[in-house]
């Protein structure tokens, strides 16, 4: 049977490998570690820590650009009021997006490949297309990865530079927000990202594929490494693009503590109208957020890659 396009060309089931020795203590080798995680678990680990180190990496530029999303400001005014801010203040905010990233990118590609696994089992002999059955269970693992809004929405506010005064850390946020308006209040943001999230999932996994099939043949695994940067790199910054303006209002929406939800539909309309009805103001940011996501996909695809090579 023909490996469909939406799998992962790493996808292998991994065999044990003896334990080394050091020094009288025993060392695993990244195969045994592979096979301690087994078939489906390593994905999550994979994807857990490549969302880490690229979240580490890429930080600072992602406080340029929400401050962009939020305010409709020039990058360079966004760095002058980093730089105001102060260094102490510049990784304010980690926290949150490395927790909720690296849990949302494991499950991302951990629940893909589970909800694969389980709904082509289901689909056998039903004559379903692999490639429909494929691109359900990846909507289905970026609804999954919602329920981690809470993480999103603090984020939001501790970037913010005009709650710095209000709110001390991740963990003063969250028991304030719940403490004051409830644990409702921790998914204010909820439906831009749901509309965000399955869509981009199913194009994610349903194009590295055939992009990745377009690139020069390689054989040396720093040429692994390059193509897989450039595939997720390419994908990630061209849905970046694609959804931009539900950033805009995912951050706006999120901005705001306590009174009423409004509509995704509102908060869109009242950023249009605050912009001048600009399309450029309200795509104001999305340069900066095109080479961040070339970046940050890039790494993450090429991390989640390689360490699954090294796991099978």
């Amino acid at each position: 049977m023909a490996v469909s396009t939406m799998d992962s060309e790493s996808s292998r089931t991994p065999q044990p490998a003896p334990a080394l020795t050091k020094g009288g203590y025993s060392l695993l080798s990244a195969r045994a570690l592979g096979a301690r995680l087994g078939t489906q678990g390593k994905h999550y680990f994979c994807g857990s820590v490549a969302a880490f180190t690229n979240i580490v990496v890429t930080f600072p530029i992602q406080k340029v650009l929400f401050r962009q999303q939020l305010h409709g400001v020039l990058a360079i005014e966004a760095v002058q009021q980093l730089q105001r801010d102060g260094l102490r203040n510049l990784y304010r905010g980690l926290l949150p997006p490395l927790l909720q990233k690296s849990t949302t990118v494991a499950i991302m590609f951990g629940l893909y490949e589970d909800f694969s696994r389980v709904l082509l089992d289901r689909a056998a002999g039903s004559g379903m297309p692999e490639l429909a059955t494929r691109s359900f269970a990846a909507a289905l693992a970026g609804t999954a990865e919602a329920v981690l809004t809470p993480f999103e929405r603090v984020q939001t506010l501790l970037q913010d530079h005009r709650h710095h005064g209000r709110f001390k850390n991740t963990v003063h946020t969250f028991r304030t927000l719940v403490t004051e308006h409830g644990v409702r209040e921790c998914y204010r943001g909820l439906v831009p990202i749901l509309i965000r999230n399955g869509p981009s999932n199913v194009l994610f996994f349903g194009l590295r594929g055939p992009i990745k099939e377009q690139l020069p043949e390689v054989n040396s695994r720093a040429g692994h490494m390059a193509s897989d940067f450039v595939c997720g790199g390419l994908l990630g910054a061209a849905l970046g693009i694609m959804f931009y303006p539900l950033n805009v209002v995912k951050s706006r929406a999120q901005s705001q503590v306590g009174g009423a939800f409004q509509p995704c539909r509102q908060v869109l309309l009242t950023v249009w109208r605050e912009r001048g009805g600009s399309v450029a103001m309200l795509f104001r940011g999305a340069t900066l957020n095109y080479h961040r996501s070339l970046l940050s996909w890039g790494i993450i695809n090429a991390t989640y890659e390689l360490l699954l090579k090294e796991l099978s």
